[in-house]
């Protein structure tokens, strides 16, 4: 098992032709991804990497069944293909464009409210590295190879640290059932406990690592979340000990700008709650062997 993908997924990729998308594709039909077609406006009856391409994505959820698909739409389109997307029936979405405005977002989670809870799409990102699930399926842009197929669930918004922690990992021989990325902007489509309480339900995740960072509230929600509803362990690293107040730090999102938002601040909160906090990058692959040594 694994969350959110694995190897049956039918695949739509949005922006299909273009540049980036191109590339990206590319690289997820060569790891096994199951990539059935296209929608890039203007374009469509034609074929791009073997697949057939579409105008619309009603189109081409109706010809090709898919119920997933991964957005390469140009920033300031981006919010209008992802609310196509859900008009067309996608139950998962995930969003890669970086630099969408934050308008266009809160856009995006209004208008998906016009759909009830079971029927909402469910979507990560914007300005993420994606979803991996190891040996089974890849939408996004991180590198396959270095990740290992087992029982360690990974959420985060760094994808940086996700790829650090995910090799660690398979160094040690330690694989991860599934990988996603949440995205590092202040108005995401999923939270982390939205995440966790996916990897909660799923039989073949045993331990789940949370990379967080500075800015805010999700990691004290996720904690509380954890402490309240898990059985499982989480494995927690917040990332921006020494940033500045007020000052944004990477991602859109990484700004601090009320209590418990810092990295000392939510490490605490992480403590108190039960999460065993990685001290720093380097001990993500042994922090998390002792765990799963622990739970057995």
């Amino acid at each position: 098992m694994a969350i959110l993908i694995d190897e049956k997924t039918r695949v739509l990729v949005q922006g299909f032709t273009g540049q980036i998308g191109t590339f990206h594709t590319q690289e997820m039909i060569d790891y096994g991804t199951n990539v059935v077609g296209g929608v890039t406006p203007g374009k469509g009856g034609s074929t791009h990497l073997g697949r057939p391409v579409f105008n619309t994505m009603k189109e081409a959820v109706r010809e090709t069944g898919a119920a997933t698909t991964i957005i390469f739409v140009p920033a300031p389109f981006a919010a209008d293909g992802i609310m196509e997307a859900a008009d067309a029936g996608i139950r998962y979405c995930v969003a890669i464009t970086d630099g969408i405005p934050a308008h266009d977002m809160i856009r995006v989670k209004r208008y998906m409210r016009r759909y009830r809870a079971q029927a909402r799409m469910h979507l990560t990102g914007p300005n993420c590295a994606g979803t991996i699930s190891p040996g089974k399926a890849m939408m996004g842009i991180m590198p396959g190879h270095i990740y290992m197929p087992g029982n360690v669930g990974i959420v985060g918004r760094s994808g940086t640290l996700g790829y650090e922690a995910a090799s660690q990992m398979k160094a040690i021989g330690i694989g991860v059932s599934t990988s996603v990325g949440i995205g590092g902007d202040p108005i995401n489509g999923s939270s982390f406990r939205d995440i966790l309480e996916l990897f909660e339900q799923d039989d073949e995740t045993r331990v789940v690592v949370m990379i967080g960072e500075i800015g805010g509230p999700q990691e004290a929600e996720a904690a509380k979340f954890f402490k309240e509803n898990m059985k499982k362990p989480v494995i927690g690293y917040i990332a921006g000990l020494t940033a500045p107040k007020g000052r944004r730090m990477g991602h859109a999102g990484a700004i601090i700008s009320a209590f418990g938002e810092s990295a000392a601040e939510k490490v605490e909160i992480l403590q108190e709650c039960g999460v065993t906090v990685v001290p720093n990058p380097a001990e993500f692959g042994e922090s998390i062997a002792a765990v799963l040594a622990r739970v057995g």
